[in-house]
């Protein structure tokens, strides 16, 4: 299944340009349209690697530019009119705190832990065809936590409706548990919709994130 790129991560910084999570390229584009955040631009490597600074208008201007000389290096928001290059790093303009490191339970925190991956097929999917399963069913006494908790397809979870794992034949991939602090930033976030996200059209990220992630 191809991914959306509207699903497609992007980094989001504060105005300081501190790393403060992942987002999807659908909230970024929202937040570029609204004039509250700039495109960081990454070129070069290593020592050479220098950026700049776009707001959405000029970065129109941009992915014209990228789609005639590298359109393998992007992914594509295609439009009637145009296409537009979907940005590895936005930065706030207005938001000078710093990240929290309290990693939150939500519906999407738990996708980003287990990687958009469904802990029973081990396919990797959309956000609109995932759902959460509850491991132990709540029918049978099981909570609302981190250890509880896992990203199942919709055809999964409805499989293995009110059984545990091992009941339904459904082994997890991997045991759910809370995920380290600040993990939102780790490498599991980059390999949404696939093991391919781990690729060098991501490493302008590697600038804005501290060492080891």
């Amino acid at each position: 299944m191809r991914p959306c790129a509207l699903d497609t991560p992007v980094l989001l910084l504060n105005r300081s340009y501190a790393a403060l999570r992942i987002i999807t390229a659908r909230r970024a584009f929202t937040l570029l349209c609204k004039s509250l955040a700039e495109v960081v631009h990454v070129e070069g490597e290593d020592t050479a690697t220098t950026f700049s600074n776009y707001d959405f208008g000029q970065w129109l201007e941009v992915s014209a530019i990228q789609h005639e000389l590298e359109p393998a290096a992007h992914d594509w928001v295609r439009t009637v009119q145009l296409s537009i290059a979907v940005p590895r790093v936005i930065r706030l303009l207005e938001y000078d705190r710093l990240p929290r490191f309290q990693v939150r339970l939500s519906r999407r925190t738990i996708f980003e832990r287990d990687g958009h991956q469904c802990q029973y097929c081990k396919r990797h999917f959309r956000t609109g065809d995932l759902s959460v399963d509850h491991v132990v069913p709540r029918a049978r006494g099981g909570g609302d936590s981190w250890e509880n908790l896992v990203t199942a397809c919709v055809r999964c979870n409805a499989a293995k409706g009110d059984r545990t794992p091992s009941e339904a034949g459904m082994p997890l991939a991997r045991a759910p548990k809370r995920p380290a602090p600040d993990s939102v930033l780790n490498n599991g976030s980059m390999s949404r919709g696939k093991a391919g996200r781990r690729e060098p059209r991501y490493a302008a990220w590697r600038m804005f994130l501290p060492q080891g992630r």
